[in-house]
Protein backbone atom coordinates (compact mmCIF):
# COMPACT_ATOMS: atom_id res chain seq x y z
CA UNK A 1 0.00 0.00 0.00
CA UNK A 2 0.97 3.83 -0.34
CA UNK A 3 0.01 6.30 1.60
CA UNK A 4 -0.11 9.46 0.48
CA UNK A 5 3.49 10.91 -0.30
CA UNK A 6 4.51 7.35 -0.58
CA UNK A 7 5.33 5.66 -3.56
CA UNK A 8 2.67 6.05 -6.23
CA UNK A 9 0.92 2.64 -5.99
CA UNK A 10 0.27 -0.47 -3.82
CA UNK A 11 0.78 -3.93 -5.35
CA UNK A 12 -1.28 -6.59 -3.88
CA UNK A 13 -0.29 -9.33 -4.95
CA UNK A 14 -2.17 -11.94 -2.69
CA UNK A 15 -5.38 -10.48 -4.05
CA UNK A 16 -4.48 -11.00 -6.92
CA UNK A 17 -2.86 -14.72 -7.17
CA UNK A 18 -5.35 -15.98 -3.87
CA UNK A 19 -5.40 -19.51 -5.44
CA UNK A 20 -5.82 -18.35 -8.40
CA UNK A 21 -9.36 -16.84 -8.01
CA UNK A 22 -11.17 -14.21 -10.03
CA UNK A 23 -12.36 -11.21 -8.92
CA UNK A 24 -16.19 -12.93 -8.41
CA UNK A 25 -14.66 -15.72 -6.30
CA UNK A 26 -12.28 -13.56 -3.87
CA UNK A 27 -15.18 -10.63 -3.43
CA UNK A 28 -15.39 -11.63 0.27
CA UNK A 29 -11.70 -11.43 0.62
CA UNK A 30 -12.02 -8.53 -0.90
CA UNK A 31 -14.11 -6.55 1.38
CA UNK A 32 -12.26 -7.85 4.04
CA UNK A 33 -9.09 -6.40 3.10
CA UNK A 34 -10.56 -3.50 2.60
CA UNK A 35 -12.34 -3.45 5.80
CA UNK A 36 -8.64 -4.02 7.33
CA UNK A 37 -7.39 -1.15 5.69
CA UNK A 38 -10.07 0.80 7.02
CA UNK A 39 -9.26 -0.19 10.58
CA UNK A 40 -6.00 1.34 9.87
CA UNK A 41 -6.61 4.66 8.29
CA UNK A 42 -6.14 3.90 4.73
CA UNK A 43 -8.84 4.46 2.56
CA UNK A 44 -8.55 3.36 -0.96
CA UNK A 45 -8.50 6.11 -3.45
CA UNK A 46 -8.06 8.96 -0.64
CA UNK A 47 -4.69 7.45 1.00
CA UNK A 48 -3.85 4.60 -0.55
CA UNK A 49 -3.50 3.12 -4.32
CA UNK A 50 -4.78 -0.94 -4.31
CA UNK A 51 -4.51 -2.88 -7.26
CA UNK A 52 -6.41 -5.58 -8.05
CA UNK A 53 -5.35 -8.03 -10.45
CA UNK A 54 -6.77 -11.72 -10.64
CA UNK A 55 -4.50 -15.02 -12.36
CA UNK A 56 -7.70 -17.01 -12.79
CA UNK A 57 -6.18 -20.10 -12.24
CA UNK A 58 -3.30 -19.06 -14.80
CA UNK A 59 -0.39 -19.97 -12.39
CA UNK A 60 2.45 -19.43 -14.87
CA UNK A 61 1.63 -15.84 -15.00
CA UNK A 62 2.83 -15.06 -11.35
CA UNK A 63 6.37 -14.62 -12.24
CA UNK A 64 6.03 -11.91 -14.44
CA UNK A 65 3.33 -10.32 -12.54
CA UNK A 66 5.78 -9.99 -9.88
CA UNK A 67 8.26 -8.27 -12.31
CA UNK A 68 6.07 -5.99 -13.45
CA UNK A 69 5.18 -4.99 -9.44
CA UNK A 70 8.94 -4.60 -8.66
CA UNK A 71 9.72 -2.53 -11.72
CA UNK A 72 6.94 0.12 -11.13
CA UNK A 73 8.45 -0.07 -7.53
CA UNK A 74 5.33 -0.42 -5.44
CA UNK A 75 5.31 0.45 -1.63
CA UNK A 76 4.65 -2.95 -0.30
CA UNK A 77 3.89 -6.61 -1.83
CA UNK A 78 1.33 -8.66 -0.27
CA UNK A 79 1.05 -12.48 -0.99
CA UNK A 80 -1.38 -14.20 1.78
CA UNK A 81 -1.81 -17.70 1.36
CA UNK A 82 -0.22 -18.20 -1.88
CA UNK A 83 3.51 -19.85 -0.98
CA UNK A 84 4.49 -19.66 -4.23
CA UNK A 85 3.47 -15.64 -4.79
CA UNK A 86 5.42 -15.20 -1.97
CA UNK A 87 8.72 -16.90 -3.11
CA UNK A 88 8.50 -15.26 -6.36
CA UNK A 89 8.27 -11.95 -4.52
CA UNK A 90 10.87 -13.32 -2.76
CA UNK A 91 13.10 -13.96 -5.48
CA UNK A 92 12.50 -10.72 -7.54
CA UNK A 93 13.26 -7.86 -4.72
CA UNK A 94 15.19 -7.30 -1.40
CA UNK A 95 14.23 -3.80 -0.97
CA UNK A 96 10.28 -4.21 -1.39
CA UNK A 97 8.69 -4.92 1.60
CA UNK A 98 6.67 -8.23 1.21
CA UNK A 99 3.86 -9.28 3.87
CA UNK A 100 2.85 -12.99 3.32
CA UNK A 101 0.62 -15.76 4.80
CA UNK A 102 2.21 -19.42 3.79
CA UNK A 103 0.90 -22.61 4.95
CA UNK A 104 4.92 -23.76 5.17
CA UNK A 105 7.62 -23.05 7.55
CA UNK A 106 9.14 -19.55 6.31
CA UNK A 107 12.27 -19.83 7.20
CA UNK A 108 12.71 -23.93 4.83
CA UNK A 109 10.71 -21.66 2.29
CA UNK A 110 14.10 -18.94 2.50
CA UNK A 111 11.36 -16.25 3.10
CA UNK A 112 12.96 -15.33 6.63
CA UNK A 113 16.03 -16.07 8.24
CA UNK A 114 13.72 -17.02 11.55
CA UNK A 115 10.75 -16.50 12.96
CA UNK A 116 11.67 -14.58 16.00
CA UNK A 117 13.91 -12.21 13.32
CA UNK A 118 12.74 -12.39 9.57
CA UNK A 119 15.41 -9.98 9.15
CA UNK A 120 15.44 -9.22 5.26
CA UNK A 121 12.16 -7.58 3.39
CA UNK A 122 9.78 -9.70 4.09
CA UNK A 123 7.49 -10.93 7.10
CA UNK A 124 4.18 -12.98 7.49
CA UNK A 125 2.55 -15.22 9.00
CA UNK A 126 2.08 -18.91 8.37
CA UNK A 127 -0.38 -21.81 9.42
CA UNK A 128 1.95 -24.74 10.53
CA UNK A 129 -0.31 -27.04 7.89
CA UNK A 130 1.91 -30.25 9.13
CA UNK A 131 0.45 -29.43 12.61
CA UNK A 132 -2.95 -28.69 11.44
CA UNK A 133 -3.26 -31.92 9.53
CA UNK A 134 -2.03 -34.02 12.12
CA UNK A 135 -4.68 -32.41 14.56
CA UNK A 136 -6.85 -32.81 12.04
CA UNK A 137 -6.45 -36.57 11.65
CA UNK A 138 -6.14 -36.61 15.24
CA UNK A 139 -9.44 -35.24 16.18
CA UNK A 140 -11.11 -37.72 13.22
CA UNK A 141 -9.74 -40.71 15.28
CA UNK A 142 -10.79 -39.91 18.44
CA UNK A 143 -14.11 -39.53 16.45
CA UNK A 144 -14.14 -42.92 14.22
CA UNK A 145 -11.34 -44.95 16.68
CA UNK A 146 -12.05 -47.85 14.75
CA UNK A 147 -11.55 -46.69 11.32
CA UNK A 148 -8.36 -48.05 9.86
CA UNK A 149 -8.52 -46.63 6.07
CA UNK A 150 -9.30 -42.44 5.50
CA UNK A 151 -9.84 -41.02 2.31
CA UNK A 152 -8.61 -37.53 1.41
CA UNK A 153 -10.00 -35.44 -1.17
CA UNK A 154 -7.38 -33.17 -2.45
CA UNK A 155 -7.97 -30.48 -5.49
CA UNK A 156 -5.11 -31.16 -7.89
CA UNK A 157 -5.98 -27.26 -9.31
CA UNK A 158 -4.54 -25.91 -6.46
CA UNK A 159 -1.42 -27.46 -6.81
CA UNK A 160 0.65 -25.50 -3.89
CA UNK A 161 -2.09 -26.90 -1.36
CA UNK A 162 -2.28 -30.08 -3.01
CA UNK A 163 1.59 -30.77 -3.08
CA UNK A 164 1.66 -29.66 0.78
CA UNK A 165 -1.20 -31.73 1.68
CA UNK A 166 0.55 -34.86 -0.37
CA UNK A 167 3.48 -34.66 1.56
CA UNK A 168 1.79 -33.78 4.75
CA UNK A 169 -1.28 -36.23 5.08
CA UNK A 170 0.70 -39.65 4.91
CA UNK A 171 3.36 -38.70 7.26
CA UNK A 172 0.59 -37.73 9.84
CA UNK A 173 -1.25 -40.62 9.50
CA UNK A 174 1.47 -43.21 9.64
CA UNK A 175 2.01 -41.34 13.57
CA UNK A 176 -1.60 -42.73 14.37
CA UNK A 177 -1.72 -45.87 12.65
CA UNK A 178 -4.31 -45.18 9.89
CA UNK A 179 -4.24 -45.67 6.01
CA UNK A 180 -4.48 -42.85 3.10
Amino acid sequence: MAARGARPAAGDAGRRARNGRSAQDAARYTAAFRKGLNETGYVEGRNVTVEYQWLEGQYDRLPSLIDQLVRRRVAVIATPALTAGAQAAKAATTTIPIVFGVAEDPVQLGLVASLARPGGNATGINIFTSEVVAKRLGLLHDLVPKAVRVAVLINPANAPVAETMLREVPEAARAIGLQI
